[in-house]
């Protein structure tokens, strides 16, 4: 409904630069309401950043509107087919939107379908694609071409008619969610209090054949104190893998690691102005300084992209912290083929509204995408076994302390997706491009 408005009122305004207000205060209102939690990590400790809170939301949705705003007018502007120009455009800057200063595809159209016949069609066109079959619907719906919006709507949906699913591996993987609150996670009374808690899961009754603790859990640098590691290997018994911080040099990386093994994955795609913060000495100097780093100007971006080679018949894992989830980018930049996908995170930074909810949404996209099963250890969760197409087989709610143990899902053959990525939606793009400036301009006739 909100791009059928978006593109009505655009058709509609008088002039390209009354196009723009209109379709700039839509978006910021979209985004503004689908991105409310953007204020919670503001408020982890109001008294130092919770004046920057209205300042984040307020800037994060305006600049998010923009790459509705200028798609919009600029297809006012071109005096070509408004209906083929605007979702050409739109889809256009959606995909501007997942590169542009880091990226934050964040709220894409495309990710209302997950729940949808629709969502499937990923394992084809990605997310990206979704958005602009919605873009591209909603053009025809209001120039009242119900019959081409449905044909559209029905062919994205038809990889969906094949639902055959692969049979779990046998391996029982075990997912800890410590439920460390946010405000204590880092307090020294706390601390231990969210360590121990983490061990007595581990250590719990039941089959495992994998451990994964999420996001920074482990409380001291890794291998800074090697009696707390042989701890949590202890209370596991069997492999581990630990969401946690360390030190390079003079560098701080976010960093998960299988204890007792070399193999470690470093956080490439960092979050500005949470990890690290750009130009950091001149805003330093200003008091501002990353909301999840206590000294200093933030970690620093892994260089390596290695899948994990994990033993007992576990396959490989593509490793992935916190919001690299979110990036279709992030998982194409590994060599090879992984067997699964492991997402260690901390969502206590996204409070209880709907972040984590649209966080686990994109993490079940990727999945699709991928064709591969998604497992997920959330610090105060959501912690989550999804197969192959994107169903959450199992999970532990937000803000509760537990262990989720689950069969590994198998996979499947590798999607389109996997294997091109938005090449072949991007060709197609600029293919609709070539026709568009192809096509002649309306001629005006004079009126007397």
């Amino acid at each position: 409904m909100v791009l059928i408005v978006l593109l009505w009122s655009g058709a509609r305004a008088p002039t390209p630069r009354a196009a723009f207000w209109s379709a700039l205060a839509l978006g910021t209102g979209y985004f503004a309401t689908a991105m409310s939690w953007i204020v919670e990590p503001f408020l982890v400790d109001a008294a130092r950043h919770g004046w920057m809170a209205p300042f984040a939301l307020a800037g994060m949705a305006a600049g998010m509107a923009l790459f509705w705003a200028v798609p919009v007018a600029l297809a006012r502007r071109v005096l070509r087919p408004y209906a083929l120009a605007a979702p050409l455009f739109l889809s256009l800057a959606e995909w501007a939107r997942h590169w542009l200063f880091t990226g934050l595809p964040w709220a894409a159209p495309g990710q209302v379908l997950i729940d949808t016949p629709l969502a499937q069609a990923a394992a084809f066109i990605g997310v990206l694609g979704l958005s602009a079959v919605l873009f591209f619907a909603a053009s025809q719906l209001i120039t009242r071409r119900w019959i081409a919006a449905l044909v559209l709507l029905v062919n994205a949906a038809l990889p969906a008619r094949n639902s055959a699913t692969p049979p779990d591996t046998g391996q029982i993987v075990r997912l800890i969610q410590p439920n460390a609150e946010q405000a204590k996670k880092w307090d020294r009374e706390w601390m231990p209090v969210f360590f121990n808690r983490a061990l007595e899961l581990s250590a719990a009754p039941g089959p495992r054949d994998l451990v994964v603790w999420p996001e920074t859990a482990l409380p001291s640098l890794l291998g800074h104190a090697p009696e707390l590691e042989a701890r949590v290997r202890a209370a596991a018994g069997v492999p581990v893998i630990v969401g946690t911080r360390r030190m390079q040099g003079t560098r701080f990386y976010n960093s998960m690691a299988l204890l007792g093994s070399e193999q470690v994955y470093d956080k490439r795609h960092t979050v500005p102005f949470g990890e690290y913060v750009p130009f950091g000495d001149a805003l330093g100097r200003l008091g501002i300084r990353g909301l999840a780093v206590r000294d200093g100007f933030g970690y620093s971006s892994g260089q390596g992209a290695a899948l994990m080679d994990l033993p007992g018949g576990l396959g490989r894992a593509l490793p992935l912290i916190c919001y690299e989830a979110i990036f279709p980018r992030d998982l194409a930049a590994f060599a090879g083929r992984a067997d699964w996908i492991l997402q260690a995170t901390n969502d206590a930074w996204f409070g209880t509204r709907s972040g984590p909810q649209q966080h686990l949404a994109q993490a079940r996209f990727r999945a699709i995408e991928q064709g591969l099963p998604f497992l997920r250890a959330a610090n105060t969760g959501i912690s989550a076994v999804i197969d192959a197409r994107g169903r959450v087989l199992a999970h532990l709610p937000l803000n509760t302390a537990g262990h989720l143990d689950a069969a590994l899902p198998g996979a499947l053959p590798p999607t389109l997706f996997s294997r091109w990525g938005n090449a072949p939606l991007l060709v197609l793009l600029a293919a609709l491009c070539v026709v568009l400036i192809a096509l002649p301009r309306p001629v005006s006739r004079p009126t007397h």
